[in-house]
C-alpha cells in the first residue's frame, strides 16, 4: 500500500490500521454488533473493538467458524467481551430471529455494523426469492437495521451517541445504468455479476443517508454513515477468478491487508473526529465523495419504500 499512504484531514490515510486509527479510545461501556464478523476485515473490526474495550456481538452465519474466532481473538485478548450468534443475512426469517434473541438478551447497543456481504456470485435467489446479492448485501442489513433501531434509540437516550455503519464499496459507482433496477431486481437474462455487486453496494450507500436523514429529522441522537474500506484480499473475491488473478499481480501495491482494511470501519464506528457526523461516506478513514446516484434523494426514499415493500411481500415472511 505504498503507493497510497498520503495522509488526509483526519491524520489519516490507506496505510492506517484498525489499531492505528482507534489508538488511546476507550470503548468500555459500549457493545456493538458486527455481521460477517468470522473473516476477513469483520474479524478484524471484531477484535480491535474488543481490544478497545468494547462488548462485541458477532453476528455470523458459520457458528463453528464464529467460535473459532470468538476463541482465537479471547486468546490475544484475555479480558476481551465478544459472543457469536446466528444470522444469515440472506434469510429474512434469520434475520428476524437474530433480532428477536438479541433483543431478549438485554444488552445495549451502541453500534451495529453492517459488514458482512458476497461479491459477484452467479445469479441466484435467496431462500426469500431476492436476487442474492442484494438480498445479502443490502435487504438482510436493512431489516437488521429497522429490528434493532428501538434498542439503539433506547441505549442513545442520555448516552453516547449511537453509530450505524454501513460497509459500502467503490464499486457502488458501477452500478447498473439506472441504480437500482427497481423493475427487474431478479431478471436473470439481463444480469451481471458485478454490475448487481455495484447496485447492493449503492444500495448501502442510500440506505444509510435515507436512515441519517430521517434520525436526524427525529432529533435521535444515531448517526447512519456508509464507507468504502479499500480493495482488500479477502475470500470476498472468490467467485471472480479475473479478480484474483489482479489482486495477485498487483495486489501488494494497491490492496490493503485486512489490518488496513478494517481501519475505516472501526474509525467511523468509534473515532472521535465523527461524533454529530452523519449521512457522509467515507474511505482511507477520512471523508470521500460518493457517485452521483448515491446523493440522490429521490432514489434513497424510493428505495427506503421498496425495501419495505419486497421485505412484507416475500413469501417466506414471518
Amino acid at each position: 500500500m505504498w503507493l497510497f499512504s498520503r495522509k488526509g484531514a483526519s491524520g489519516f490515510s490507506a496505510s492506517s490500521t484498525a489499531e492505528e486509527v482507534t489508538q488511546g479510545i476507550d470503548g468500555t461501556g459500549l457493545t456493538a454488533v458486527v455481521t460477517g464478523a468470522s473473516s476477513g476485515i469483520g474479524t478484524e473490526t471484531a477484535r480491535v473493538l474488543a481490544l478497545r474495550g468494547v462488548h462485541v456481538v458477532m453476528a455470523v452465519k458459520n457458528m463453528t467458524t464464529g467460535r473459532e474466532v470468538k476463541e482465537t481473538i479471547a486468546k490475544r485478548n484475555p479480558n476481551a467481551k465478544i459472543d457469536a450468534m446466528e444470522l444469515d443475512l440472506s434469510s429474512l426469517a434469520s434475520v428476524r430471529k437474530f433480532a428477536a434473541d438479541f433483543i431478549s438478551s438485554g444488552l445495549p447497543l451502541n453500534i451495529l455494523i453492517n459488514n458482512a456481504g458476497i461479491m459477484a456470485t452467479p445469479f441466484m435467489l435467496s431462500k426469500d426469492g431476492i436476487e442474492l446479492q442484494l438480498a445479502t448485501n443490502h435487504v438482510g442489513h436493512f431489516l437488521l437495521t429497522h429490528l434493532l433501531l428501538e434498542t439503539m434509540k433506547k441505549t442513545a437516550q442520555g448516552r453516547t451517541e449511537g453509530r450505524i455503519v454501513n460497509v459500502s464499496s467503490r464499486r457502488h459507482k458501477f452500478s447498473y445504468p439506472e441504480g437500482i433496477r427497481f423493475d427487474k431486481i431478479n431478471d436473470q437474462s439481463g444480469y451481471n455479476s458485478l454490475s448487481a455487486y455495484g447496485q447492493s453496494k449503492l444500495a448501502n450507500v442510500l440506505h444509510a443517508n435515507e436512515l441519517a436523514r430521517r434520525l436526524k429529522e427525529d432529533e435521535v441522537a444515531i448517526t447512519a454513515n456508509s464507507l468504502h474500506p479499500g480493495a482488500i484480499a479477502t475470500n470476498l473475491f472468490r467467485h471472480s477468478n479475473l479478480i484474483n488473478g489482479l489482486v495477485g499481480l498487483v495486489g501488494k501495491y494497491v490492496i490493503k491487508n485486512v489490518e488496513q482494511g478494517a481501519a475505516t470501519t472501526c474509525y467511523v464506528a468509534l473515532h472521535p473526529q465523527v461524533t454529530g457526523k452523519t449521512g457522509l461516506y467515507f474511505a482511507d478513514s477520512n471523508v470521500a465523495e460518493t457517485s452521483l446516484q448515491a446523493n440522490d434523494n429521490a432514489l434513497a426514499r424510493k428505495l427506503w419504500d421498496f425495501t419495505f415493500t419486497l421485505i412484507n411481500n416475500c413469501p417466506n415472511n414471518t
